[in-house]
């Protein structure tokens, strides 16, 4: 990025050398002069681009250093570049990279086990390390959904939990699957992923699985997969064996009564940061997302995995068209290789079902200025800093190496996050520039502002403001401040979004295949 970040006064920005593009960081009127020597003659909202020099019809569109669309028609230094005259690249809406792997996979410098950060954690009868200590209650089925949520009802509205302040909530994890779909392949795999990955998230201290019967995904069948064995922190039935609805309440809020004091047992003890896996998200992304918040989301990130930590970058969809960054920081060219076939899957995917990659940004994204997938990918890619890329992952699958990894997930933040929860992630960061109302049980999900407006207007809903980095705070001064409220986030300090109460929702697996 330019020195222009640092002058505060500055209603322009120039992200790159290379750029032929700058960003208004205020609405330019049209007559308006510019730092870059030219003179506006469209205006430009604040937060989307202009032409710093004259770009002939069909040239590369340059952000970041990189292409992010091409020029759909002659424009003249000083318009206003937008979807009117910025498109993609291939007629199916997609540009071809030239793929490299593992060259630019530099180790990080890593602080020694004694001189890590640390805080203050619940440890797992398993070694793994939980940042909260809700209880969850699953379902196999749509079907069992409104069981599920009566028994933690009844258990919420007691009082109960008023003997239990180390237990944060009883969380029912209801979803619309389970049923009507196929007893085997990819998306009954993702399913039985998702449920075993959220009851054995460290962030639960208990758990308990409830089904209907005769259902397709059924509770047997995992259990058996995954050796599970019940025990006095997870339990599992269906309404059908314990006699219908009223009984399966009745039984289901007794047997929680038992489970409360069991997880109740647990204690914070100081733990060593390589503990923390982090979710990184981002959501109602604008044109500030890939300048302030991301990048210095990308530095705590990085500031975690020195610290031994594991940062989940993933919304495979927001990757596409800067993928080609992320394998040259791959260890391996098997895991670079892992990363392109899931941008092919998806390429796949989206062509069966009649769309296209450059689908992916929002009415909203575009109104806050991203224009192309292109230019969306380069700014979400910035969450995940610059460690070297260790693994990659599908979705919801048990995240076991340390360091900056990733997981193929969509883009739609809830189902998104719902696979890096089922993965192992105990915290959860998450930028945005319109103003995303997000929360994560049993995940505290920080929320992170890209822009001060928007801060200003939501500040209820938003941990810190990034809108400030234009001002003239530095992106590493940002991201100690986000790594530092993540520490104290992870020993129990409650986000904004914790504090509003969401997170009961927000439970929703991925769902690929028919429904039949």
């Amino acid at each position: 990025m330019s020195e222009t970040l640092t002058r505060p006064q500055s209603r322009t920005l120039v992200l790159n050398a290379a750029d032929n593009i700058a960003v208004a960081l205020a609405n330019l009127e049209v007559g308006s002069d510019t730092p870059q020597g030219v003179t506006i003659k469209r205006r430009v909202p604040k937060g989307h681009k202009f032409a710093s020099r004259a770009i002939r019809a069909g040239e590369a569109i340059v952000k970041f250093g990189q292409i992010i669309g091409f020029a759909k028609e002659a424009i003249p230094a000083g318009d206003w570049v937008h979807e009117h005259n910025c498109g993609m690249g291939g007629a199916d809406g997609s540009l071809k990279h030239d793929y490299a792997f593992a060259e630019g996979a530099i180790a990080p410098d890593m602080i020694p086990v004694g001189q890590r950060a640390t805080f203050e954690g619940y440890r797992r009868a398993n070694g793994k390390v939980g940042t909260r200590n809700y209880v969850g209650i699953l379902t196999s089925v749509n079907c069992s959904a409104t069981v599920a949520k009566f028994i933690a009802e009844g258990i919420n509205r007691s009082g109960i939990l008023d003997d239990y302040p180390e237990i944060d909530g009883v969380v029912p994890f209801v979803h619309g699957t389970g049923c009507g779909m196929e007893s085997r392949g990819e998306g009954f795999d993702i399913l039985k992923r998702t449920q075993w990955g959220y009851t054995s998230n460290p962030n639960l201290g208990a758990a308990m699985l409830v089904g209907l019967g005769c259902e397709v995904f059924q509770i047997g069948r995992m259990k058996e997969m995954y050796g599970i064995v019940e025990s006095d922190t997870f339990q599992t039935m269906t309404i059908q064996e314990s006699g219908g609805t009223k009984k399966i309440i009745e039984w289901g809020i007794e047997r929680m009564k038992e489970m409360l004091p069991v997880a109740a047992r647990a204690k914070r003890e100081t733990i060593d940061a390589s503990e923390l896996t982090l979710a990184l998200q981002c959501g109602g992304s604008d044109g500030y997302s890939g300048i302030t918040a991301n990048p210095a989301l990308g530095y705590a990130a990085d500031i975690l995995v020195r610290n031994g930590g594991t940062a989940i970058l993933s919304e495979t969809p927001e990757i596409y068209g800067a993928e080609h960054l992320l394998t040259r920081r791959a260890v391996s060219r098997e895991v670079g290789e892992k990363l392109i076939s899931r941008i092919h899957w998806w390429e796949d995917y989206t062509a069966r079902n009649h769309g296209e990659m450059n689908n992916n940004p929002s009415p909203g994204n575009k109104l806050g200025g991203l224009t192309t997938i292109l230019e969306k990918s380069l700014g979400a890619a910035a969450k995940g800093g610059t460690t070297p890329l260790t693994a990659v992952y599908e979705y919801a699958e048990p995240v076991t190496e340390k360091g900056f990894v990733f997981m193929d997930t969509p883009g739609f933040d809830p189902v998104s996050a719902t696979g890096q929860v089922a993965g192992g992630a105990n915290i959860l960061a998450f930028t945005t520039g319109r103003g995303s109302a997000y929360g994560c049980k049993p995940v505290p999900s920080i929320k992170l502002a890209t822009n001060s407006d928007m801060y200003g207007r939501m500040q209820d809903d938003m941990d810190i403001n990034c809108g400030d980095i234009v001002e003239g705070v530095s992106i590493e001064a940002k991201g100690q401040e986000i790594f530092d409220l993540m520490l104290r986030v992870a020993s129990g300090e409650k986000t904004k979004s914790e504090a509003l109460g969401y997170g009961d929702n927000e439970f929703v697996p991925w769902q690929v295949g028919a429904t039949m």
